[in-house]
């Protein structure tokens, strides 16, 4: 495949096929849905799955599946053929508009977090018809909305289309106090996916990474990352064949795949997309994280998503570039070229930083994870402390706002907003702070703190749905202002003043920052999982999501439990196996290699050979045996413990706590014996030989 413009979305049922296939009232009638939410015509949606199903089956296909994100963080899919009887025995291909909007998968095994009874097995799946099917393999997957026979949301997009919607109708009253005219505003993303490689003949040989994602032991091999050779270095002929035909895979797909290159650690690259619609960039995203792992396979590789595979090297994660635009293509987070374009965006402005800073802990929440929380605060990651960047050029503009003095650029300009003209700044005048959670970057912002595997569809919903909340705060007073102009300069200047707090333009690993900010500043340090999750229930993030009908409460508290549950069973499992593999190969290696020592002084005793390094060795790795057996065993009750908890949330301070504690405490007897034990005793491939195994 050499020509990408031709192949390029050739499995996707988009704009260009839509247009080809369907009749002009047909295209018509669907676009005004997919553009303005227009309620879809029965006949509409018949014609357009005889389309679909006719260009499917033309492709090769053979079955359809509704393909949705339940709340397990992975996508789900049933798939049906296309086959009904015909009358002579044979079979027709069909494919009905009733097939194309509704399915009714089994729910029941699906996290709902007390939304339905476990008996109540009935789920609904509805098309979205914002993100265009595709196929994959031999089948139509039509990106669907998930929910109960309640009505619940039990997927992440429902409610990501609600926020996007929250944030479009507040958006559209500010943009109608400026006369600038939309249709609509949507957000835009663009997700950079970091990732490992590892071969996969070694991976075989690691329980640990097939169980949990993420090596459970391993000390550091002699070199690391330390050099930064890694870096933007030259990509090696198997991971650049791999990423070839990763492309293409994507490319197919409509994936708008553009930038990739090896990452600061051994074995770890990244791949970044050009930013479109989020509910399709989420969709993209999801379908980005399968497709890596699938042409891993083909090459003999494994693709390694956990945001912390390997201890002592730079974890994996996933940089969300956000921003707002009007259906007219205007970036409202992009300075203009006059007074009221220029205030325009100020107020865009404003409104993030109120938002983050009002709602930093949703902001956590939305990332938080158990593999995830290796990674934030491990200076290679930002800190769990939500703060935001904005650069010196744009802080000073804030700062002479603030104060009512004069800019200093050019030359001095006041800063009333829509009286004497603004000055013209640009874009992004200062270093990258890559150690900031969010960070504006010229015409964006880069929330930087979500963990490799996580969907980019949490961090989005609360995201959206906050600062709709500031611009419905801005749009309530600004509609009923006598002076505009003089109400608008008010708003932003108490804007300013109340919620600077959460500009930081420093270095986010400095631990002086870290006391600043919770001391001095009042923000909040919700450093782990079960830290954070809770928060979701505190009165004013269920009043907030509530009320732009983002979420019900009852689904916020279904999101709190499914959370936690899943934090706690992600904990458990490493736990378990990682008492399994210190009891029955760690602990057996080691007593194998200690035998042959003590034979070895034996052996140099008995012809009158000096054995002190065996002596000194073998009594090293008897008391190396003794902490590992005890500390399986201090894990085995620690485990047994928290499965005795109360609740849920209990269960997750107790994992906190007491749990990875011992995991702690166990694995360091374990990784200093891997030093001192013979290579061929070892049990499994070092972190030598995974990071430095592709060649």
């Amino acid at each position: 495949m050499n020509n990408v413009p031709e192949y390029f979305g050739s499995m996707v049922f988009d704009d260009r096929v839509m247009k080809s296939r369907l009749s002009s009232k047909v295209y018509q009638s669907l676009k005004k849905t997919i553009d303005e939410g227009a309620r879809l015509d029965q006949a509409v949606a018949n014609a357009v799955a005889a389309a679909m199903k006719e260009w499917a089956t033309e492709k090769g296909a053979t079955h359809y599946t509704h393909w949705f994100q339940p709340l397990t963080g992975i996508t789900a899919e049933k798939h049906d053929s296309f086959i009904s009887p015909s009358p002579d025995g044979g079979v027709i291909m069909d494919f009905s508009g009733k097939e194309l909007i509704k399915g009714e998968p089994d729910a029941s095994s699906f996290p709902s977090g007390g939304l339905r009874a476990t008996f109540e097995a009935r789920g609904y799946t509805a098309w979205d018809p914002t993100s265009y099917a595709f196929i994959k393999g031999k089948t139509l997957c039509i990106p669907t909305a998930f929910c109960s026979y309640g009505g619940e949301a039990l997927d992440k997009k429902t409610p990501l289309l609600r926020s996007m919607e929250a944030l479009n109708k507040q958006a559209l009253r500010i943009l109608k106090l400026f006369g600038t005219e939309a249709k609509y505003v949507h957000t835009s993303v663009g997700p950079e996916q970091e990732y490992f490689l590892v071969p996969k003949e070694l991976y075989d040989k690691r329980p640990d990474l097939i169980y949990t994602g993420r090596t459970l032991f391993g000390a550091m091999p002699p070199k690391g990352q330390e050099m930064d050779d890694h870096y933007f270095g030259v990509i090696k002929p198997r991971v650049e064949a791999y990423m070839t035909e990763l492309n293409e895979e994507l490319w197919k797909l409509g994936i708008l795949a553009k930038t990739q290159h090896n990452e600061v650690a051994p074995a770890q690259h990244e791949l970044a997309p050009i930013y479109t619609t989020t509910n399709i960039a989420t969709d993209h995203n999801q379908l980005t994280m399968e497709i890596m792992q699938k042409v891993a396979a083909r090459h003999s590789l494994v693709c390694l998503l956990h945001e912390k595979p390997f201890a002592g090297v730079n974890g994996s994660g996933k940089h969300n570039n956000w921003s707002m635009a009007t259906d007219a293509g205007v970036n409202l987070l992009s300075p203009g070229e006059t007074p009221y374009e220029n205030a325009q965006f100020l107020l865009f402005l404003c409104a993030v930083i109120k938002a983050v800073d009002d709602y930093q802990d949703l902001l956590r929440i939305s990332v938080a994870t158990a593999g995830n929380d290796h990674r934030l605060g491990a200076n290679e990651a930002p800190p769990a402390v939500v703060s935001m960047f904005l650069g010196d050029e744009l802080n000073a503009v804030l700062e002479a706002i603030e104060n009512d003095t004069p800019y200093e650029y050019a030359e001095k300009t006041q800063m009333k907003l829509g009286v004497d003209v603004l000055p013209k700044f640009n874009r992004d005048t200062t270093d990258r702070n890559r150690t900031s959670p969010f960070a504006f970057t010229g015409n964006k912002f880069e929330f930087r703190m979500l963990g490799s595997s996580n969907s980019i569809a949490c961090a989005n919903i609360m995201l959206n749905s906050a600062v709709a909340e500031s611009l419905k705060v801005y749009a309530d007073r600004l509609e009923k202002a006598e002076d505009f102009e003089t109400a608008l300069h008010d708003m932003i200047r108490k804007t300013i003043k109340d919620h600077k707090r959460i500009i930081f333009n420093g270095n986010g690993y400095d631990d002086a920052w870290i006391k600043e900010a919770t001391e001095e500043r009042g923000l909040s340090n919700l450093r782990t999982t079960p830290d954070a999750i809770p928060h979701i229930l505190d009165e004013e993030n269920v009043r907030m999501l509530t009320s732009h009908k983002v979420f019900s409460e009852a689904e916020i508290r279904s999101r709190c439990e499914i959370t936690l549950e899943n934090y706690c069973k992600s904990v458990v499992i490493e736990a378990n196996a990682m008492s399994q593999i210190a009891k029955k190969e760690i602990l057996p290696a080691v007593l194998e290699y200690e035998a042959f020592i003590v034979d070895t002084a034996n052996n140099k005793k008995a012809i009158g050979i000096d054995n002190l390094y065996e002596k000194k060795t073998a009594k090293r790795l008897s008391e190396l045996a003794q902490s590992i057996s005890d500390g399986a065993d201090e894990l085995d009750r620690a485990i047994d413990t928290v499965s005795g908890a109360a609740d849920i949330i209990s269960e997750g301070y107790m994992i906190r706590d007491e749990l990875l504690e011992r995991m702690s405490a166990l694995r360091e007897p374990c990784d200093k014996a891997e030093l001192l034990v013979a290579k061929k005793y070892w049990p499994f491939p070092t972190y030598g030989d995974l990071l430095f195994g592709v060649r």
